[in-house]
């Protein structure tokens, strides 16, 4: 099943994947895994996601690809952005300190996003 077909059918309901198979030597691990917070978004929106990191952030080339306007491509990242809550706000400002270690290799996106839960 594609990941585009899963997402259909789950119309956005939250999910627990109890089975991995590993295509190369065939090992199966079972138990409850969550999906990432990407995961979770529409196929449309995880394509809109694809297409932004894809075009580096840039909001012209959004325009563009996609025939919409500046406000339209705002609106659809703020509102894309809201559903994935990775990053907590603390007083307005960001923990720059874990954004800063894990721009820096310091930390892997694992532990930053254990220390922003905390």
């Amino acid at each position: 099943m594609e990941w585009h077909e899963l997402t259909k059918l789950t119309q956005g309901k939250k999910i627990v994947i109890e089975r991995v198979r590993m295509l190369e030597n065939g090992i199966a691990i079972e138990g409850a895994f969550s999906l990432p917070p990407l995961a979770s978004l529409s196929a449309e929106d995880q394509v809109f996601v694809m297409a932004f990191v894809g075009s580096h952030g840039s909001i012209k080339s959004m325009e563009t690809m996609f025939g919409i306007s500046y406000p339209t491509v705002k609106n659809r990242l703020n509102r894309i952005a809201k559903q994935l809550e990775l990053v907590e706000k603390v007083s307005g400002h960001l923990h720059e300190d874990v954004l800063g270690e894990l721009e820096q290799g310091l930390i892997n996106a694992e532990e930053a996003l254990k220390r922003l839960e905390k």
